[in-house]
């Protein structure tokens, strides 16, 4: 929210400083996280002054050209080269001095430099209106009149204004600060409960009844409320003999300052009344109005209708609708339409000021994907109370600025009145919630600079009635906290002995583990990803393992791409893959932690049960050819390395993958691949060669390699291993190689199993390091060849000793596998 200092000072006469101003604003919730100077015309026209021209002569060597002498009012005539068709001696002239910066109308800056052109020296620039930026002529220089003083700054001749900006950061309850009034407001309670200098006060519409009246053909509009729901209150004036043009300098300069373009004087002033009081108002075109009714009603589904950017939109039948007897006319709220609004032909409007259901327009803003300066205030609700202060400070600028004339009377529909939120207060409740006695006294100062009205007053407490504009005061714990940010948090003192109750954390720590996993990821030359949890259904549609049915809805989705909680990270990686391979960039290896969630449904043996599940995922992506290393190899992403990469992180913490259990992983999601499972049943991980219905889905044509870590379950893996420590061996290791033709059927972990059963002591390591099913290999059989390396932390093993535990080991696969030795 932007707020113009000068803007401010209409309605607050404070001597405070400006510094001042923005440290206060923060210290009462209107965290300032700006300050801009602007100026009226870019720049500030500084290094501009009058001058007078000397004397002119035609350049020797140019045409169109003059070479003049012009008076600064420094020591020295200034030489300058003027290419304007009527500058003459004796004029009073804006020059623009050597280094300054001039922004033209066209938004182009050009820096002067001094220079010669065709020869002759130039020490600046004569002006014409649009080089500085004050208007559209270039026909010639702009002449001053003859008593314009020499030297003086153009600035300070055209009596060009400064001002300051502040950038607030509104937080969504603070609306009622989206105005300069209301800011005002809380910058006028909080001086003058510290007895500082300040006089609050808005322009007043007590004239209103003399305001001029209309004479002519027009009748006052009638309106119809048939959705009161959606328009609790739904107020409107009608004006004629307007003549729409140009704002007046004022206007226009109080809305440049806060970033808004002028248009004309009637939409001018309606955007000058919202961000002055803070309530949307909207003006229709009397005469495109058919039967001189406005009717507010819910759209028809899949009504047609353009809105004021061009867009034909289909309507939902929850949309509310400002309608005249036969067509809709504007979104109520949100935005107008097309057909309805105030052109250069205007004579007649009907002035709309309405406070609308802040949940109906902020369904309908989300429906259609508007966002305005209405719809903003309209759905974080706006000021029912201020609705009639609105319409006669609009009417009265029309009537000032574009000759207005009021047609009737202001037309009120309210079918119900809305009343002040009432709470009963406990002086003693709300010192403890500060944590200092303050005073009653003090408590209902600041509540009367807020204008909360004391309804009944007693000793130990009173009763209070909202403002309306504080829609989110309901309880007496808000009230505690408007009169905090009067009073002011700064003063209130620490106390002097503080009670804290400490918890151990989690053994061991989620947070450091996860950090350690990114960081070995990373080291390995991986990128992290982070995705929204919001995915589209249609990813869903075919998959078994993560069916649609289990899938969490959203109940009102921003879009039919965010109407759903994912269920697998698996599907925002390939969204990232496809994106990167679609912008160059195919060698990729991806990792994300994440979280993801589904809706189990159980059934007893009377009800259907639902139960919403949510669960942490780290997810791991290779792809693309690699690059190159040797001779033109690549080390391209492969599942093998993607399986490596896997048994990385189980080794970095911990967990014996020999210790786990393997089953073919879904077909939907891999074309091949593994389920990695506890003894337990639980699954740790699923890895493969991604499926190619869904590389299809996402576009992908190269071979992707993705796994999903149940990081929950990993974590609690984690939990039960025990990190020992141990002295470093002084004796060498001893390693033997053995060449086993066995039986199909037996895995390698059979045969590790064995040797760690058969010789606990001396055996530290076993490695499968070739698997051979060729011809030469009788049918129904393979050869494993196995490294086995063998230490002894007290003594040098001997030959003798080594070939001992071999032959035990072959005894023992033979006996055991029926194993032979190649």
């Amino acid at each position: 929210m932007k707020i113009s200092y000068n803007w401010l000072r209409r309605y607050i006469d404070t001597n405070i400083s400006v510094l001042e101003v923005e440290n206060i604003l923060t210290a009462i919730g209107l965290e300032v996280e700006g300050v801009e100077q602007v100026e009226e015309i870019p720049g500030g026209l500084q290094g501009v002054v009058v001058g007078e021209v000397v004397e002119c002569k035609k350049h020797p060597d140019a045409d169109k050209l003059s070479v003049t002498k012009v008076d600064i009012g420094k020591e020295g005539l200034l030489n300058i080269v003027c290419g304007a068709p009527n500058v003459a001696a004796g004029q009073k002239v804006f020059v623009a001095t050597v280094g300054t910066t001039l922004t033209f109308s066209n938004g182009e800056t050009l820096k002067l430099k001094k220079s010669k052109i065709r020869g002759q020296e130039s020490m600046g620039m004569i002006c014409a209106q649009d080089e500085l930026g004050i208007g559209d002529s270039h026909d010639g220089i702009m002449v001053l009149p003859q008593e314009s003083q020499i030297g003086l700054s153009a600035k300070e001749f055209l009596n060009l204004e400064t001002d300051i900006v502040f950038e607030i950061g509104l937080t969504p309850n603070r609306v009622d600060a989206a105005s300069h009034i209301g800011v005002a407001r809380d910058l006028n309670a909080y001086l003058k409960f510290h007895n500082l200098h300040s006089n609050f006060e808005i322009p007043s519409v007590l004239d209103f009844d003399k305001l001029p009246r209309s004479l002519g053909n027009a009748s006052s509009i009638k309106i119809k409320l048939e959705a009161p729901e959606g328009a609790p209150k739904y107020y409107g004036i009608t004006l004629d003999n307007i003549e729409v043009a140009p704002s007046p300098d004022w206007l226009q300069k109080l809305l440049r300052s806060i970033g808004i373009r002028p248009i004309n004087n009637v939409v001018d002033i309606t955007n000058f009344v919202l961000h002055e009081t803070g309530h949307p108002l909207h003006a229709f075109d009397y005469h495109k109005i058919e039967g001189e009714t406005v009717v507010v009603r819910r759209a028809k589904e899949k009504e047609k209708f353009k809105t004021l950017d061009g867009v034909e939109r289909e309507l939902s039948s929850q949309d509310l609708m400002i309608c005249d007897q036969s067509k809709p006319m504007c979104i109520g709220g949100v935005f107008g339409g097309e057909d309805s609004g105030v052109s250069s032909s205007t004579t007649a409007i009907f002035l709309e000021s309405a406070y609308f259901n802040p949940v109906s327009v902020r369904k309908s803003s989300k429906r259609h994907t508007l966002k305005t300066d209405a719809s903003f205030r309209y759905e974080r609700g706006a000021d029912p109370e201020v609705l009639t202060y609105a319409c006669k400070r609009a009417t009265q600028l029309l009537c000032e600025i574009a000759g207005a004339k009021i047609v009737g009377d202001i037309v009120r529909c309210e079918p119900e009145p809305l009343n002040r939120v009432k709470i009963s207060l406990d002086y003693a409740r709300i010192e403890s919630l500060i944590g200092k006695k303050i005073g009653k006294e003090n408590i209902l100062s600041i509540l009367s600079y807020l204008e909360f009205d004391i309804l009944k007053e007693e000793e130990n407490g009173c009763e209070v009635a909202v403002p309306m504009y504080r829609v989110d005061v309901t309880r007496e714990c808000d009230v505690v906290e408007e009169v905090l940010r009067i009073y002011g948090y700064n003063n209130i003192e620490l106390p002097q002995r503080m009670s804290a109750s400490l918890s151990p954390g989690i053994e061991p720590d989620p947070e450091k583990i996860r950090e350690l996993c990114a960081n070995l990821l990373v080291n390995n030359g991986f990128y992290e990803t982070m995705n929204n949890s919001l995915t589209k259904s249609d990813y869903y549609s075919k998959l078994t393992t993560f069916p649609q049915e289990n899938l969490v809805s959203l109940l009102n989705p921003l879009s039919s791409d965010l109407n759903s909680m994912r269920q697998t990270l698996l599907l925002n990686g390939l969204e990232v893959i496809s994106y990167n391979i679609n912008h160059q960039n195919s060698e990729l290896k991806l990792f994300e932690f994440g979280n993801v969630y589904s809706l189990i449904t159980s059934n007893n043996s009377k009800t259907e049960l639902e139960k919403h599940v949510e669960s942490s995922k780290l997810s791991l992506f290779v792809t693309g050819q690699g690059e190159p290393y040797w001779r033109g190899k690549r080390s391209g992403g492969s599942y093998f390395m993607l399986k490596g990469y896997l048994e990385l992180i189980f080794k970095r913490f911990g967990v014996d993958i020999f210790e786990l259990e393997y089953e073919v992983a879904p077909a939907d999601l891999f074309a091949e691949g593994l389920t990695i499972k506890t003894k337990g049943g639980k699954t740790v991980a699923v890895m493969g060669t991604i499926s190619a219905s869904l590389l299809k889905k996402f576009d992908i044509k190269q071979a992707i390699y993705g796994a999903e870590i149940s990081w929950d379950v990993l974590l609690n893996m984690v939990k039960k291993n025990k990190v020992l420590y141990q002295e470093l061996p002084k004796y060498p290791e001893v390693t033997r190689d053995l060449a086993l033709l066995i039986d199909k059927e037996i895995s390698y972990s059979d045969i590790r199993n064995c040797a760690l059963s058969t010789e606990k002591k001396l055996l530290k390591n076993i490695v499968l390091f070739d698997v051979y099913r060729g011809d030469k290999i009788p049918a129904g059989k393979k050869q494993y060849a196995i490294s086995f390396t063998l230490q002894d932390k007290d003594k040098t093993l001997t030959d003798k000793h080594v070939e001992k535990i071999m032959n035990k080991f072959l005894t023992k696969f033979i006996n055991e596998f029926g194993a032979t030795l190649r």
